[in-house]
């Protein structure tokens, strides 16, 4: 079986989720969190912070319980962040990193394959994904079970909000996917509101090359969205 490597799978979410995190209130350490955990002394959770996060994962799954704190002081800002931007409720972005974290131990995480902030980043997308179909697919239980009482349909904005939520989920996905230079024309274009104009002169480029930058990204995306070619 060929093993995949956490790296490859993960181009741009690593930096997503820290910019995330960096523009939201996250202030729940990790002894608040985690209540119950035994610390062995400040002497041994200290010889544990000087380690990789590869080695005191190991100490995790070896049952030292201050090494979960440790994993999560240093990575719960991604987690947090990534959940934020595609949950876009923070309550719920605390929960999913609350479990994140505590289910560690029992995760499938290999330091050969790549380091553990991907991994870390590709499960909180991946258990975003997952509620938001949830969401979507008891909101469309309870819409159904409304038509069926009411005889005829009704506006669910909740509903369209999840969808549309997936939807920016699934374009963050595809922008991942195009070449840095065109990635980086689109986000100026269309985050930032510059005219193609105002990104040659920032980037120093003429502007023949900005325009064909943004066609060629802008195909790629809809090629990738599952759109016409």
């Amino acid at each position: 079986m060929q093993t995949i490597n956490y790296e490859s799978r993960c181009p741009a979410w690593v930096v997503l989720g820290d910019a995330c995190a960096s523009a939201v209130s996250f202030s729940f350490p990790s002894r608040f969190l985690f209540p119950l955990m035994k610390i062995e002394g400040d002497k041994a959770e200290g010889s544990l912070q000087e380690k990789t996060d590869a080695e005191v994962f190991a100490a995790l799954k070896a049952g030292r319980s201050q090494a979960l704190a440790i994993l999560y002081d240093r990575h719960a800002g991604l987690v947090y962040g990534i959940a934020c931007k595609m949950l876009g409720n923070t309550a719920e972005a605390e929960d999913l990193t609350q479990d994140i974290f505590l289910n560690l131990a029992r995760s499938s995480f290999d330091p050969r394959r790549g380091s553990l902030r991907t991994y870390l980043s590709i499960l909180a997308r991946s258990r975003c994904l997952d509620r938001l179909r949830s969401w979507r697919n008891r909101q469309r239980s309870l819409e159904q079970g409304r038509v069926e009482l009411q005889g005829s349909p009704a506006a669910d904005p909740t509903l369209e909000q999840l969808a549309q939520a997936e939807r920016v989920a699934e374009v963050q996905t595809a922008l991942a996917e195009l070449s840095e230079s065109q990635r980086q024309v689109l986000k100026m274009a269309y985050y930032e509101g510059m005219s193609q104009t105002e990104i040659a002169k920032q980037l120093n480029l003429p502007l023949g090359t900005v325009k064909a930058r943004a066609r060629r990204g802008l195909l790629r995306l809809r090629e990738l969205l599952g759109g016409a070619p």
